[in-house]
């Protein structure tokens, strides 16, 4: 027990303690890449649309961490917050797709907790306003006539969704895509400052990354989407930009975008994370917030999303066998 003389140290020992575990306890979303890309649109989704939750949620803060395209971020989950009931980290597609690959270390889908997907995106191909390249057979012509000549921006290395979207494209266009210039970036705001700036003269990424610069007039777009790699045209902004496929290129590529969590975060905790993103997923407006962020129609929670990760992953993993990617 504190006597009178301890009294001060004893108070301020307990309001330390306090504070330390409020912050430990503090509710945050992990975007792990650099801001402005769809990591970060998609824990922004999450801020919003929890924003007005019926259990009277604290705010979700963003904290980003980005490093070996997700692999720092996943590793720090698995070994350091493994236990943390209120961390959630942003996933997508792509990063299946390295898990798939084996750039996360010996990782498999049991080592997290998945939560909930709220939306899929989808590739594109992008360039400046003001480049030569009007169409996707422009940009592949130019890729036939010199490889060195077109820098593309991509999120990640070789293996990464970005880079395995331009291999299948260039591959059925007559090109080796070891012959391509790829840069690597840290998510993909760092592709498209780089695309802005005149650094790479065209970007692979997603749609909802696109957005951002692009606009329904195209008077005030940034950037020129070539061609997105959707089974259809997708509505909004980019109503006007046709499918690979219509362009002669049989490359789709959706992502799925969602959230998980460490491995030992309680049953209950997981519950209520998983039931919270269902009830908004299911409000009136969240089909408004989705769109908003770049995102299309997929919902999918607790179990059933944690059996399709298991699929995907497996799938993503025959594929990279067969392009010789599997470490």
């Amino acid at each position: 027990m504190c006597n009178f003389t301890q009294s001060l140290r004893c108070v301020l020992v307990v309001v330390l303690a306090a504070v330390m575990a409020n912050a430990i306890a503090a509710p945050q979303c992990i975007a792990p890449a650099k801001p402005g890309g769809g990591m970060d649109l998609t824990c922004k989704l999450a801020q919003r649309s929890l924003a007005h939750d019926a259990a009277g949620a604290a705010a979700l803060p963003i904290r980003y961490q980005p490093g070996g395209i997700g692999a720092v971020a996943w590793n720090t989950v698995v070994s350091q917050k493994r236990d943390e009931q209120d961390t959630l980290i942003a996933f997508s597609g792509g990063s299946l797709l390295n898990l798939a690959e084996g750039k996360y270390g010996r990782a498999s889908v049991a080592d997290v907790r998945w939560v909930a997907a709220v939306g899929t995106d989808y590739g594109m191909i992008a360039v400046r306003k003001d480049s030569p390249y009007k169409t996707l057979r422009d940009l592949v012509a130019a890729w036939k006539k010199n490889p060195a000549e077109v820098v593309i921006g991509a999120s990640g290395t070789i293996g990464s969704q970005d880079w395995v979207k331009v291999a299948l494209i260039a591959t059925q266009g007559g090109i080796d895509a070891r012959d391509l210039r790829f840069v690597a970036f840290e998510g993909g705001g760092e592709s498209f400052t780089a695309l802005l700036a005149g650094h790479v003269q065209a970007v692979s990424g997603d749609v909802s990354e696109a957005m951002l610069h692009a606009s329904v007039d195209q008077k005030n777009a940034e950037i020129r989407v070539l061609a997105v790699l959707s089974d259809a045209r997708l509505p909004g902004a980019l109503a006007t930009v046709p499918t690979a496929r219509e362009q002669g290129f049989d490359v789709t590529w959706p992502i799925i975008r969602g959230f998980y969590m460490g491995p030992q975060v309680s049953n209950a905790n997981y519950r209520k994370w998983v039931a919270r993103f269902e009830r908004a997923m299911a409000a009136p407006e969240f089909d408004k917030l989705r769109a908003a962020h770049g995102l299309y129609p997929f919902a999918m929670s607790g179990d059933l999303l944690t059996e399709y990760v298991k699929k995907t992953v497996d799938n993503y993993g025959k594929q990279a066998g067969e392009l010789g990617l599997v470490r």
